[in-house]
């Protein structure tokens, strides 16, 4: 279907208008892009968009995301004129506390909105993991079940970000030619034109990229638009990327001005822009013509709803195709997942991140939705899934991943994979470089998204790679993001259960910091449901209370564990903890917390600052860890020089107990 010239001229300027209103009555606000792309806009929510706002989380829904979040107003404007649950009074309050029309587009506060956007270029990273979903579950499924497009939003701040060009790299190599990616191309930034700073050819860049590019030189044209995207729609072996040569703040008094990006118009502002939108109703009421513009389009999406509804009944008659759909779509796992799990129990010393290449596999027939792969350090991070085919341009049906060097996209393409719904990605790297995709763990976080990050070489034990592959301050960073669950495992058993966590947890995403260097198996009953606990007693005192806890975690737990049974075995009262999971045993009620760490003093033990473990630190206490960036030497020799070994534990351990 197609608007009339006449409904989508009214369409943009009430989507001006509605922009207008907002900025002013909140007295901030991003008003330029919502003005500039008002055309685009009212083309893809009406006329394009494969939606149905009374089911916005319809799984087979085209997805709409907008990258250049500041300008949220555009898509508030476009979801309340479609029928989505965002009223007018929701409009009003935009940007107020409470509200369901945020600063920027919030996943599961807006009704529509596919992720929460604001960072630049993290929609966009977003935008091609959701792409890559679609694939691999048609893959699976068929394209009677899953077909459907991505359509992003992007700013000239988005493609300046590395993140967007790591994303589009990607996306071009694995050919996803059902990404279409609109570029707004309005010559703008905060500071000025962009001129200022940015020169390149990005169609060309695009093109270096494989995608293919179609440049519209007048984002504002509705027929001109229709081309492109009809165009996008029918080739399908490379993503799109439409640069539309658009004007910021069109029909206020600033269009084409760098003030125009962020400007709250102000009521000087509102009025003339409202005159020169020949507008002169009250503020935010829609003319009627205009609240029933989108309608065709969504009343055509919820046809289209329930005629693909006909087709997954007809399709569940077969209970094989029902199964994997519930079991993906509905994150179901198997009720035994714990006995799924290798058993580790008296095993070899193995290092961590051994072990977690071993239960991986050992779920990944049971767990079918589980997909992934590293930043270039598959044989490093253990993350292949053996004897599954690797997702490559028009292949796939696989589950490995090749992200290659991106961290910082592979972050945000897992994260639009988890928002796209039917799959459980995992990522990894070196626990280092968790600093090149912090945003994406950030927004992961925030979104409350299942995301598993992976991080390997996990302390100064890298070794011979020397300080700069030697994290020590990445726990503490990552301990620092709320709703971030990070493991630090002891041995394959704590392994087991952080896993057993990430696969369970819904609402945020789970860090998993991994060793290098073998650790022997830890001697303790029911390892797997206490780690769940986040901490653990895993040496009891010799008799009574203790009167000294030796805390530590990952592989500075065997220290800790032989410390307090030498100790005991000289007639003292030690207890040795393991806390594999601060945040979750920060979260345990104050009777298990006391329980395990007691009243005694404390020796805390880390390869790694400080700040990471304060929290269980007291004044009095002993804190053993790092506050340097480590050396280049074998991991034995570090392990000595800095004074984690059995020996040194032990020497402060009695220097604490007199």
């Amino acid at each position: 279907m197609v608007l009339s010239p006449e409904s989508l001229a009214l369409a943009a300027r009430t989507i001006r208008v509605l922009t207008v209103d907002a900025c002013d009555r909140a007295g901030i606000g991003h008003a330029g892009l919502p003005l500039g792309c008002a055309e685009l806009g009212s083309v893809l929510f009406g006329e394009v968009l494969k939606h149905d706002p009374g089911d916005p989380h319809w799984p087979d829904r085209d997805r709409f995301v907008l990258s250049a979040g500041h300008g949220s107003m555009l898509l508030y404007s476009l979801l309340h004129l479609s029928g989505y649950d965002l009223p007018e009074d929701q409009l009003r309050e935009f940007r107020q506390l409470g509200s369901r029309t945020p600063g920027h587009p919030e996943v599961g506060v807006t009704a529509g909105v596919e992720t929460t956007t604001g960072p630049l270029g993290q929609g966009f990273g977003n935008a091609v993991g959701m792409a890559l979903a679609e694939r691999i579950l048609s893959a699976r499924f068929g394209s009677e079940l899953v077909d459907h497009r991505t359509y992003v939003l992007a700013s000239d701040g988005d493609l300046m970000e590395g993140v967007a060009s790591e994303a589009a790299s990607l996306a071009g190599h694995l050919g996803l030619g059902r990404l279409i990616v609109f570029y707004d191309d309005n010559g703008i930034t905060i500071d000025g034109p962009t001129s200022l700073c940015f020169s390149e050819d990005v169609p060309a860049r695009f093109r270096a990229y494989d995608w293919n590019v179609q440049i519209v030189e007048d984002g504002h044209d509705p027929d001109a638009l229709r081309a492109a995207i009809a165009s996008a729609q029918t080739d399908e072996e490379k993503p799109h990327l439409i640069v539309c040569r658009t004007e910021i703040g069109r029909g206020s008094p600033v269009a084409g001005q760098a003030k125009a990006h962020g400007f709250g118009m102000g009521s000087d502002g509102a009025q003339a822009t409202r005159t020169a939108l020949d507008w002169e109703l009250d503020p935010f009421e829609v003319p009627g013509a205009a609240s029933t513009a989108f309608q065709p389009n969504a009343e055509r999406g919820r046809s289209a709803r329930s005629e693909w509804e006909k087709r997954k009944r007809k399709a569940h008659e077969d209970p094989r195709t029902a199964q994997l759909w519930s079991e993906l779509y509905g994150r179901s796992l198997p009720d035994d997942l714990e006995a799924r799990m290798p058993d580790f129990v008296g095993s070899d010393p193995m290092a961590t991140r051994k072990a977690s290449g071993l239960v991986l596999n050992a779920l990944a027939e049971s767990v079918p939705g589980l997909i992934g792969g590293s930043a270039d350090l598959a044989g490093s991070n253990n993350t292949t899934l053996d004897g599954v085919d690797t997702i490559a341009r028009g292949s796939f049906s696989g589950r490995n991943l090749f992200f290659g060097i991106r961290e910082h996209a592979m972050g945000g393409v897992a994260n639009g994979i988890a928002l796209h719904g039917g799959l459980r990605p995992y990522v990894a790297t070196f626990m280092v470089f968790s600093d090149y995709m912090r945003p994406p763990i950030r927004l992961a976080s925030l979104m409350e998204q299942p995301v598993a990050f992976v991080f390997t070489h996990d302390s100064i034990f890298v070794g011979e790679d020397g300080p700069t592959h030697q994290p020590v301050e990445q726990l503490a960073a990552l301990r620092a993001i709320p709703n971030l669950e990070t493991w630090r495992p002891g041995d394959a058993r704590e392994v087991a259960a952080a896993w057993t966590r990430a696969l369970r947890r819904e609402d945020g995403p789970v860090a998993l910091a991994l060793t290098r260097q073998n650790l022997p198996a830890l001697d303790a009953e029911a390892i797997e449901s206490r780690a769940l606990r986040g901490g653990y007693e895993v040496v009891a005192a010799a008799e009574g209370e203790p009167d000294l806890v030796i805390v530590a975690t990952g592989s500075e737990v065997q220290h800790a564990v032989a410390a307090a049974r030498a100790l005991n075995s000289e007639g003292r009262s030690v207890r040795a903890v393991s806390i594999p999971c601060l945040e979750v045993f920060l979260a345990q009620d104050a009777g298990y917390r006391e329980s395990v760490l007691g009243t005694a003093p404390r020796l805390v033990v880390e390869a790694g600052v400080e700040l990471g473990l304060a929290q269980v630190i007291r004044p009095g206490d002993r804190f053993h860890g790092m506050d340097g960036f480590g050396t280049s030497a074998p991991y034995q020799v570090l392990g000595e020089h800095f004074g984690f070994t059995t020996e040194n534990v032990l020497a402060l351990a009695r220097e604490l107990l007199g």
